[in-house]
């Protein structure tokens, strides 16, 4: 299984392609999901408070995907028939434009050659995306076998947005957070994820 920084959001029509400002590549945020990850999975008293600090190291693409699989040996299986369905839902796309009643047939021929032209690198992103989903669900995992109650990690917006998503992934758990930034330390302002097990 190959990562690899894709872009931002591909916008495609019949005009051409432009890119989303703002809706970055799942990529970026690996790391400090990992980090995040493999900082709180150790035996500890439970209920703990987890503080992080960010770390200078650099993990490869492919050692974050090594660590992930330790946790899911079957991961790239898994994966693996995700992007197969999402390979069904881009024909699908190209099938949707060729059926177009408002497009003429160049506008039609140039939006899917335009598709075409982005395929692998919507895939990538695709593949990006669908990996960080299983690392915050595993680190939804490591929550709930530690029973971690808080989670503090340094406030920029890689942080804020991994703990963003963990909020939503707790919910879908039915647990409820919440997520503050703490202004205590105004040289260092931090993100706090409370996490409500009990």
């Amino acid at each position: 299984m190959k990562l690899e920084y894709a872009g931002l959001k591909p916008m495609i029509n019949e005009h051409g392609v432009s890119f989303k400002d703002g809706k970055e590549d799942k990529f970026v945020y690996l790391k400090y999901a990992i980090d995040i990850l493999l900082a709180i999975d150790h035996e500890h008293e439970k209920k703990r408070k987890y503080s992080h600090q960010l770390k200078e190291q650099t993990l490869s693409a492919q050692e974050i995907v090594n660590i992930l699989l330790k946790y899911h040996p079957k991961l790239e299986e898994t994966i693996n028939k995700e992007i197969k369905n999402y390979l069904t839902h881009l024909d699908s796309e190209e099938q949707s434009v060729e059926k177009s009643l408002t497009l003429t047939q160049i506008e039609k021929e140039t939006f899917i050659n335009n598709l075409e032209i982005m395929r692998d690198y919507k895939i990538q992103r695709a593949k990006n995306k669908i990996f960080y989903f299983h690392c915050i669900e595993t680190i939804v995992e490591i929550i709930l076998k530690r029973e971690i109650k808080e989670i503090d990690t340094p406030f920029n917006e890689r942080f804020w947005h991994i703990l963003q998503t963990l909020e939503g992934a707790l919910n879908e758990h039915k647990i409820r957070s919440d997520l503050k930034i703490d202004r205590s330390n105004t040289s260092q302002l931090k993100a706090m994820l409370l996490i409500h097990l009990y």
